[in-house]
């Protein structure tokens, strides 16, 4: 019995060390890096490696390539902006690609995204490009574009 209970758990352990949330999944896939930097500038690591559950809806960093350079560097230095952009990139709770529904999503920021479905699935003018990025805490689905909200 005792051999059994360390077996567990050493198993537990070993599932819980792989674990990982949404911004150590997003780190790790190597593709945002923008991403990663914008949220530490904008102090959101913290809030996003929380409980959750978030769906967040990732622009890559060739997505963030389509800002010119003098106004992401602008964006980058404002923390409130920065803030208010990438909050709006997040929706409470975790919502698979399979649940999805065309229509108004109210963000963490406040503002409601636009979601249509049909031959390709769209976050106001971003396109989803991968689904399902599952994390510990919540969902990434990857976008094309970054969205910023309506001022």
């Amino acid at each position: 019995m005792k051999k059994l209970f360390v077996t567990a758990a050493l198993l537990a352990a070993a599932v819980g060390a792989q674990a990982k949330d949404i911004v150590d999944t997003a780190v790790s896939a190597g593709q945002f890096k923008t991403l990663a930097t914008a949220l530490q500038a904008a102090g959101l690591v913290d809030t996003l490696k929380g409980p959750g559950p978030f769906t967040v809806f990732a622009p890559t960093d060739e997505a963030f390539a389509k800002i010119p350079k003098a106004q992401l560097d602008a964006l980058l230095a404002d923390k409130a902006k920065l803030t208010a952009v990438l909050t709006y990139h997040v929706v409470a709770g975790k919502v698979m690609a399979a649940d999805v529904k065309a229509g108004p999503v109210k963000t963490v920021q406040g503002k409601d995204l636009t979601v249509a479905t049909g031959p390709a699935v769209m976050v106001n003018n971003a396109k989803v490009v991968k689904t399902d990025i599952v994390a510990d805490n919540g969902v990434i689905h990857v976008i094309d574009t970054v969205v910023l909200p309506p001022m």
